[in-house]
């Protein structure tokens, strides 16, 4: 059966964007949602250069959000969903706008530019009742939900420990262009730099392949660079809901790294091994000394990855499928069908909630802080 396609507007995402272009490809990957307009930046000839990249009706390249949802509004074909692909300060107002005029938001991560914020956000998807994602990306490979099947089947057994790290070193000298001069920016980022870029990424990651909230956690964040304001390296050890320890490393000064991150759990039986920049492969160790290598299209895998995969084993899939596997599941939310595994408005307000207790917790050196009990993610 042919699903209906999905309409989309986009904000933010112009010329010179990073993520805009990711969206859009991952949005429209499977043919269930097209693009179809955007206000692709606050300058309205840029945003209508945005527009004709996109290759999108030129009266459909809006000046604001603003006039982009009252002029869709009067549309029998005009947008359902907006993706927010802008700076993070921008995101509360942008979703808010939004669901106001009754359209559904998926919003990028970090939810918001402070924890504040995120819990007006919160408020307000609640009471609006529409569909909320945020793209925690990772959350979308075949093997990270097959890891998360697993661990929720008992294969390892209780969880004892969790590791994750996230290095990156593209931020180890001079913030130079575009994406790396809003990101160091605390007016256009907020409060936390690595921990709110990367580290929220790790974060989620960790909760959702465990399957456990984390509910202490002592932090230790730095800005490395000479004159920088916000963190660029993070150290944090966690402890989770059962009693299990964890460690999460989130670097933007790691010379040499690229995007590595890579999750690691271990439980009584086994332990479970994920690397991002090999995405195909999923190590699972047993207790007895066994070792399986668990790759993308294998017969074995559980219907959450099978679900989320779209090529035969042999034929690698990436970010991009992973990106487009969240608005896949979204796209089905908009049609009123069920989709799990997206990570949605608790998600985002439980990363927040990470990146305002590890920035305080750091700067006032506290030591073990009590942590996520007035939130749960998913």
């Amino acid at each position: 059966m042919v699903k209906r396609r999905v309409r989309m507007g986009m904000v933010g995402g112009g010329p010179g964007a990073l993520i805009g272009p990711i969206h859009r490809i991952a949005a429209e990957l499977d043919r269930e949602i097209v693009l179809v307009a955007g206000a692709f930046s606050s300058d309205a000839k840029r945003s209508i250069a945005g527009g004709a990249a996109y290759a999108i009706e030129p009266e459909r390249a809006y000046p604001s959000l603003a006039a982009m949802l009252t002029a869709e509004r009067g549309r029998e074909d005009g947008i359902e969903m907006v993706a927010i692909a802008s700076p993070n300060h921008h995101h509360l107002g942008a979703a808010r706008a939004a669901l106001e005029a009754g359209v559904a938001v998926m919003c990028d991560k970090p939810l918001t530019a402070t924890l504040d914020e995120a819990r007006d956000l919160e408020r307000l998807v609640r009471a609006a009742g529409l569909p909320f994602g945020v793209t925690y990306t990772y959350s979308g490979y075949p093997l990270v939900r097959e890891a998360r099947a697993r661990v929720a089947a008992g294969a390892l057994g209780a969880i004892r420990k969790v590791v994750v790290e996230y290095p990156q070193g593209w931020l180890a000298g001079k913030a130079e262009g575009k994406q790396a001069a809003w990101r160091i920016d605390p007016a256009m980022a907020g409060s936390g730099g690595c921990i709110a870029d990367i580290g929220v990424h790790a974060f989620h990651l960790a909760e959702f392949v465990a399957g456990l909230k984390v509910t202490r956690l002592l932090a230790d964040l730095a800005a490395v660079v000479p004159g920088r304001v916000l963190d660029d390296d993070c150290q944090l050890l966690l402890r989770f809901e059962n009693g299990a320890r964890g460690v999460l490393l989130a670097s933007q000064i790691s010379v040499g790294e690229r995007n590595g991150l890579r999750l690691r759990v271990y439980g009584e039986h086994g332990g479970l091994d994920w690397q991002q920049e090999q995405p195909n492969r999923l190590w699972l160790y047993r207790a007895d000394g066994g070792t399986e290598l668990i790759q993308a299209g294998d017969a074995s895998l559980g219907a959450d990855a099978v679900a989320a995969s779209r090529t035969p084993g042999g034929h690698p899939e990436g970010y991009l499928e992973a990106f487009a596997n969240l608005y896949r599941d979204f796209a089905g939310l908009v049609r009123g069908e069920k989709a799990l595994l997206l990570p949605g408005i608790e998600a985002g307000v439980r990363g927040m909630m990470l990146i305002d207790a590890a920035v305080r917790a750091s700067r006032d050196e506290a030591g073990w802080i009590d942590f996520g009990q007035s939130g749960s993610g998913s």
